[in-house]
């Protein structure tokens, strides 16, 4: 085995592990963020839409990549806003679900289990387990919500 791997050019071996790093690149950004298998963020959901009346699903057509995540839009002039100000409308924590940013866990969401606070967009798991968005305001009321922000911060600061 040695011998035939002392045969290969040591260019090849070289673009073989540069090869093999650019792939892994990807896929560490993605799992920074909660994206489907195709890469896609807030399931399909257009990111700036949340800050009107409601979300609204995006097109496959109108779509920007962000940090590892690609979000669709529900019109060019979402997009544009999108592009324009990616911070203001990406989702807190990659788009994981904030109340278990809490406890430093990145949980799958329900897009339509969001808050807006303080102008970021977080997001919540819904399902079987019920409504975190319902916990997290519970847990505002008896501390406060900037407290939790905060804490979840810390958390996702650890993650990256």
């Amino acid at each position: 085995m040695y011998a035939l791997i002392s045969k290969i050019p040591l260019v090849t071996k070289a673009l073989a592990i540069a090869l093999l790093i650019l792939s892994i690149i990807p896929s560490y950004a993605a799992s920074q963020n909660n994206v489907n298998k195709e890469g896609i963020g807030l399931s399909g959901y257009d990111p700036v839409s949340y800050f009107m009346s409601a979300p609204m699903k995006g097109y496959p057509a109108l779509k920007y990549t962000y940090k590892g995540a690609t979000y669709q839009f529900e019109n060019e002039e979402n997009r544009q806003a999108f592009i324009q100000k990616p911070e203001k409308y990406s989702p807190a924590y990659g788009g994981w679900c904030a109340w278990a940013m809490l406890d430093g866990e990145k949980v799958k969401i329900d897009p339509l289990s969001y808050k807006i606070i303080n102008g970021k967009n977080y997001v919540f798991y819904n399902g079987f387990w019920g409504n975190t968005l319902d916990k997290w305001n519970e847990k505002a009321l008896a501390e406060t919500e900037t407290s939790l922000v905060i804490t979840a911060n810390a958390e996702w600061a650890t993650q990256k």
